[in-house]
């Protein structure tokens, strides 16, 4: 192994290590906070909570493994199985993100009647849509023996290795990808841009509000009108980082990915395997980043955490206080008996 491939696998072994953890940490809160399970969004969000998990336990592992051995790792009945369900999962992912902005979208721009919109069932019917449409391409691809390991990538994932179904295998491959990036892109810009022009909307409103009392109030203190002017510039500027997060995240993650596998079907310009790998890696690392985007940095999963912590280090208190107050002969009256 070179340095680059040293470097390479230290990569993926860290993306595996904080995925899992970050994940995990996702579905503690889940499983802990009543609120979060109330919610609608929470389908949304273990769904493509469990999906970052088993790509991070499937696919992650034998790329790691491809990049060490330089060859297929496992059999071929392994192989195809782990490249459906990268397929699978990485599609599903995407969905879940085009539901969750669906999801913003009604909730801002609809507020009034989100909850006769969004409701559980409907969220399951959204879900239902995405695990059918997930599944329907690698169900084709395997049919078709479009599955195997490909060494460009070092992972388990479409790959054509018969020369004569290239056209076919090329006209599948761009479907597969507009009908999973390019339409769950679409979705997002268009749901996060509109709850954009809304936020907006309500902080012009907000801010007339703010000038209009800072004028009346004459002898208030300057470091409290500062403070006000500061507190306006942050919230005009806190939608805007949040949406430009979730679309620059994904667009980031994938696009990179998915731009090499169309460039790699024409065939005009050669493509290294570092770049592939680390394109790869690229889309692993949404993986990671979802946790934080959509779950651990929210008010509500980090209140949820500090509750978890607090309650942990109750107990600990309590069980030191109760050996603290514990008799120092009871183990010799124990030892006696």
């Amino acid at each position: 192994m070179n340095i680059w491939e040293v470097t390479l696998a230290f990569v993926v072994v860290v993306l595996m290590l904080v995925s899992l953890l970050s994940n995990v940490l996702v579905l503690i809160c889940f499983l802990y906070s009543a609120d979060i399970r109330k919610q609608v969004p929470g389908l949304f969000i273990l769904n493509l909570t469990f999906c970052n998990l088993l790509m991070t336990v499937s696919s992650m592992p034998l790329t790691l493994a491809g990049i060490i051995y330089e060859r297929q790792p496992g059999g071929d009945e392994v192989c195809h199985v782990v490249g459906f369900l990268e397929t699978f999962l990485t599609t599903n992912s995407m969905l879940s993100m085009a539901a969750l902005s669906i999801d913003r979208w009604i909730a801002v721009v609809f507020p009034l009647s989100y909850h006769s919109k969004m409701r559980y069932r409907d969220a399951a019917l959204i879900l239902s849509y995405t695990w059918l449409h997930s599944v329907s391409f690698p169900i084709v691809a395997s049919s078709l023996s479009w599955v195997g390991f490909h060494h460009l990538y070092a992972s388990c994932t479409l790959y054509n290795k018969r020369p004569e179904e290239r056209t076919q295998f090329m006209i599948f491959t761009g479907v597969f990808h507009t009908l999973s990036f390019l339409l769950s892109l679409v979705v997002l810009c268009f749901t996060y841009l509109k709850v954009l022009k809304v936020a907006r909307f309500h902080c012009k409103r907000i801010d007339v509000i703010t000038m209009q009392t800072l004028v009346l109030l004459v002898d208030i203190h300057p470091s409290v009108r500062e403070r006000c002017l500061e507190e306006q510039k942050r919230r005009r500027q806190r939608a805007t980082k949040k949406i430009s997060t979730f679309i620059g995240t994904f667009i980031l993650c994938f696009a990179p990915y998915v731009i090499t596998r169309l460039i790699e079907l024409s065939s005009v310009v050669p493509i290294s395997s570092h770049w592939g790998i680390i394109s790869k890696c690229l889309a692993y690392s949404k993986v990671v980043s979802d946790p934080f985007v959509y779950s651990l940095l929210r008010h509500q999963y980090k209140k949820t955490w500090k509750d978890i912590i607090n309650r942990i280090l109750k107990r600990s208190t309590i069980n030191t206080s109760a050996l603290a107050s514990e008799p120092p002969n009871c183990n010799i009256l124990q030892l006696n008996e």
